[in-house]
């Protein structure tokens, strides 16, 4: 099957990536060429979406990490359908809506453009996805992205603010939920969530798993006692509020409600929980709307009240809750993206958003009062709108839900609750109609006209209200395609706006008369709320989250103050005591298991008594740099090992970056004392020796461990046959490091780029580079023509003629050495990286005898530049395959002749990529000695340090 869900996903993060280059030549017109593609989208889905309802539901697998058995797996179920059809139909319209709603010049509109779109897609992503994992990438995606667009405005303290408490919230939900995600996908021995839904895992683990995912759904849509953040998100610009908060974001926890209540709403927790957070939920926020004087928060606490109605219905898990909870979703969606694009409309007309300030505005706009009227009606339960025909299912759902469900009284108090949240709903719905056009003896605000194309989104969005009442045939079969699994309730679940005389008609009717009673009464209502808010001392949920957001600063700030107390050692004495303790006791409990074997040889004996003897003379000494040179027989005698072993191909990388460090070593030792410190042996330095001594038992103790866990076969043993085939040498390791496992040589080389360039920072922190140079040419230019050219800045007392004979001598024997180390390491031992080492020691041959200036003689040349062109080269070299249509990295292998003797030359392609190691590894050894050497030579020579500036060491 064609991947064209994934393709329309992609679609949208493709427009998100060209936003910002269209926005400079196009304005505020980019966001028509925005909104084609969820328009398109919608289109393609109106389709796919009727084969849904039709029950031929749509799925999408593609391999994301075939190694670890992961996909992308997606699915158009008639759930899945009805959520897509809102994200992308009320995306579209808000990107049209955005045209208008943002001002030319405005500075932010590139990177607005472009989150927006991005949102979208991750929305889509979200409500098609089939696979815990992937869903889970979506939900932190639009976590991420939401915080973007409610921070727009990063100069304003109220948008900072915001963003940062929507982020920490959802994400503290989403993490939660990633909890339960991993036990559910566990228990039920899949990802896939169309495999989970069709056979449920039972139990413990899978209830508490439920549990955890919910938590997650009731944070992202803002239920207490997380519903707090969402009223504070109203700082971001109008149209993030009517897409974010009203049609998409906050819809994705009544989606995963909904998309896991057909399997789990029996399990133990999930009704209480849903219902009472629910219903709490849709009492407080509507009660916190009716004091709203700001007639966007005043929509913002009502959608706070409203996700709790719709969590509540969908989470009630009856066949009957069920189709109505979607219906209210696709209500909802409709009515509020409206109220909100109504407002931003008022906003840029009137330039307030006060209630207090704003009268007649019914004359002034009436498209706006005529698409408000049929929005509020909706949003009111009031006939003949959709959102009537959505809240009689719900209130007869409701009705039936002791003979559905079972809850007893419970299912009575819960339809008490829904009854009292739904009279709330009438009377702000009344409140913000009135505030917005009612006519009050005020000074009138003046009106600026606004452009057709800014009401075109809002008065559609409100027209498609009134069609979806009268729709409900055409509404009920699809909605029922999602609910219909669900056991057969007390009665059939249908759309219509006459079912006669019911209790249902009954409720609506009381709702709607005590909520334009309460609306009447708003003042002594508003007087009320306040006195009893005053007299309990109920403390407001924000300021409690930022109370315990202090208290945690607080506490990690004690913490810290008490454990980091700026000792070096104390921090890694605690770091090694974890790492005694804990694998520790694995190893003392599993110790009868190890086996010993003896040394092979005496010569091995003989390597291992003089590097014991070498570390033990190493902590003894008091002499820092005779300390350095027997830490150097320690790893020469590894070296040995090896070879004694048959690595020769180790050994010789052993030797080499052994000599290299002992010199590295050596560089720094000048700008210290020639002695350790000698205080006295106190029961510090005891704990300090016996942590030593404890961690060195230990590590050799996990050696051996590992040594003898091994069960399968050793996977290097397969490794011959593809290093002559596949990689076409005859060198085994230098083959597994640029071909069979070139992708970790690869960030290794990239890690050392960045170690390079961070060492040499630490020395010409104050120092231009470029002026490094261009003093290095002046000194050359001074210097005399002997041996070394840069040798003529250093004292006669100072020089060695032998030493520069001598360096003069090896160093084109060096590099040549290194050139056929690296040309020859695909078949003997060497390669790129035994190769760098070697021009590296040859540098550093003539740095010892020349000084500083003798080494730019040596190497004229940035070591950045050297790294730089080491990695791009590498990359290259795995880039160029994959142009070609091979696989990255891929070597190419060609025998070229060269018409002497019918001798042919056997090349390689992975031969670029050990030259590229070649020239990262001469890189960082240019720049170690440039700031470990001759960085500290001209520190020295400031100082009037004549030791330092000379490069000279006292070994005795």
């Amino acid at each position: 099957m064609e991947a064209l869900m994934i393709t329309i996903v992609t679609l949208h993060f493709l427009a998100a990536a060209i936003a910002p280059a269209l926005v400079r030549r196009l304005e505020r017109r980019t966001f028509l060429v925005l909104a084609l593609v969820p328009l398109g989208s919608f289109l393609w889905l109106l389709g796919q979406a009727e084969a849904a309802f039709d029950g031929d539901v749509r799925t999408e697998r593609v391999q994301w990490i075939p190694t670890i058995d992961l996909q992308i797996d997606l699915a158009l179920t008639p759930l899945n359908a009805v959520m897509a059809l809102v994200v992308t139909g009320v995306g579209a319209l808000v990107l049209f809506y955005c045209r208008w709603y943002f001002r030319e010049g405005d500075r932010e509109m590139w990177r607005f453009s472009s989150v927006l779109t991005a949102f979208a897609g991750s929305m889509l992503g979200l409500v098609v996805s089939d696979n815990l994992y992937v869903l889970f990438v979506f939900w932190e995606l639009t976590t991420v992205l939401s915080f973007l667009l409610i921070g727009h405005n990063p100069e304003r303290k109220a948008n900072r603010r915001a963003a940062m408490n929507a982020l920490i919230v959802t994400t503290f939900g989403g993490l939660v939920m990633l909890l339960g995600l991993f036990v559910l996908g566990h228990e039920a021995g899949t990802a896939r969530i169309s495999e989970i839904l069709a056979s449920p895992p039972q139990g413990t683990a899978t209830t508490i798993a439920v549990l955890l995912i919910l938590v997650g759904a009731i944070s992202k849509s803002a239920l207490v006692p997380f519903h707090f953040w969402l009223p504070g998100a109203m700082a971001a610009p109008t149209p993030v509020s009517a897409y974010l908060h009203a049609a998409a974001m906050v819809k994705a926890g009544v989606f995963l409600v909904a998309l896991l209540a057909p399997a789990f709403s029996d399990i133990p927790g999930w009704r209480p929980l849903l219902l009472g957070t629910g219903i709490v939920t849709m009492v407080i926020g509507g009660l916190r709307a009716l004091r709203q004087h700001d007639i966007k928060l005043l929509l913002a606490y009502g959608t706070v009240s409203q996700l709790g109605f719709l969590i509540a219905v969908v989470g009630a898990g009856t066949q009957a809750a069920m189709f109505a909870g979607l219906a209210l979703v696709l209500g909802h969606a409709l009515f509020k993206s409206t109220l909100f694009l109504v407002v931003g409309v008022i906003d840029r007309s009137t330039g307030t958003r006060d209630l207090r300030e704003l009268t007649g505005l019914h004359r002034k706009l009436p498209v706006v009062f005529v698409a408000t009227l049929l929005a509020a009606a909706s949003m009111a339960g009031l006939p003949p709108l959709l959102g009537f025909t959505a809240k009689e299912a719900a209130l007869a759902a409701f009705l039936d839900l002791d003979a559905d469900a079972g809850l007893g009284v419970w299912g009575t108090v819960a339809l008490v609750g829904l009854v009292l949240g739904s009279t709330l709903t009438v009377a702000y719905t009344a409140r913000f109609v009135w505030g917005a056009f009612g006519v009050r003896s005020v000074t009138p605000p003046t009106v600026t006209p606004q452009r057709l194309g800014f009401v075109v989104a809002p008065a559609l969005l409100a027209g498609l209200s009134l069609v979806g009442g009268f729709a409900g045939g055409f509404l009920t079969p699809r909605l029922m395609a999602y609910a219909g699994d669900a056991p057969a309730g007390a009665h059939e679940p249908l759309l219509t706006l006459w079912h006669g005389v019911t209790p249902a008609l009954g409720l609506s009717v009381l709702a709607v008369t005590a909520g334009l009673l309460l609306w009447v009464a708003r003042r002594a209502v508003a007087s009320a709320q306040r006195r009893f808010v005053e007299s309990m001392h109920v403390p407001d949920a924000e300021l409690v989250y930022h109370g315990i957001i202090r208290g945690v600063d607080r506490t990690s700030i004690e913490v810290t103050g008490r454990t980091q107390r700026g000792s070096l050692p104390v921090y890694v004495g605690i770091t090694l005591l974890v790492l005694v303790t804990i694998p520790g006791i694995a190893l003392v409990r599993t110790w009868d298991g190890v086996r010993l074997r003896g040394p092979d040889n005496l010569l091995q004996v003989a390597i291992v008594v003089v590097v014991v003897l070498a570390a033990i003379l190493t902590v003894r000494s008091r002499r820092r740099l005779r300390a350095v040179l027997l830490l150097g027989v320690t790893g020469y005698g590894t070296a040995l090992l090896f070879v004694a072993h048959g690595a020769p191909d180790l050994a010789l990388t052993q030797v080499l970056v052994e000599t290299f460090s002992v010199v590295t070593f050596v560089l720094v030792m000048r700008r210290l004392p020639p002695f350790f410190s000698d205080r006295p042996f106190t029961s510090a330095r005891r704990i300090r020796v016996a942590v030593g001594c404890l961690v060195g038992l230990a590590v050799g103790g996990y050696a051996l461990m590992a040594a003898n866990a091994r069960t399968a076969r050793p996977v290097g043993l397969d490794f011959a046959e593809p290093a002559y085939d596949y990689g076409g040498g005859n060198n085994i390791v230098n083959v597994t490091l640029v071909d069979i496992r070139v992708w970790d040589t690869f960030g290794e080389i990239a890690v050392l780029v960045v170690a390079a360039t961070g060492v040499a920072s630490l020395i010409f922190l104050l120092t231009d580079r470029a002026t490094s140079h261009r003093e290095a040419r002046r000194d050359r230019a001074s210097s005399d023509a002997g041996w070394l050219r840069g040798a003529g800045l250093i004292a006669d007392r100072r020089r060695s003629v032998v030493f520069e004979i001598v360096a003069r001598i090896v160093f084109p024997v060096l590099m040549t050495f290194s050139i056929y180390l690296t040309f020859a390491g695909h078949n003997l031992p060497g390669g790129g990286f035994a190769g760098g080492l070697i021009a590296g020691l040859a540098l550093m041959v003539r740095y010892l005898a020349g000084g500083r200036a003798e080494l730019d003689s040596a190497a004229p040349v940035d070591a950045g530049v050297v790294l730089g062109s080491g990695l791009v080269i590498a990359a290259l070299s795995g880039v160029v395959p994959a142009l070609l249509g091979y696989n990255a990295f891929q070597s190419g292998i060609f025998d070229v002749p060269t018409g002497l003797f019918g001798y042919e030359v056997h090349l390689v392609t992975s031969l670029f990529f050990d030259l590229g190691v070649y020239l990262v590894v001469v890189g960082l050894s240019l720049d170690v000695l440039r700031s470990l050497g001759g960085g500290i030579d001209k520190q020295g020579e400031e100082t009037g340090d004549v030791e330092t500036a000379t490069g000279e060491v006292s070994i005795a």
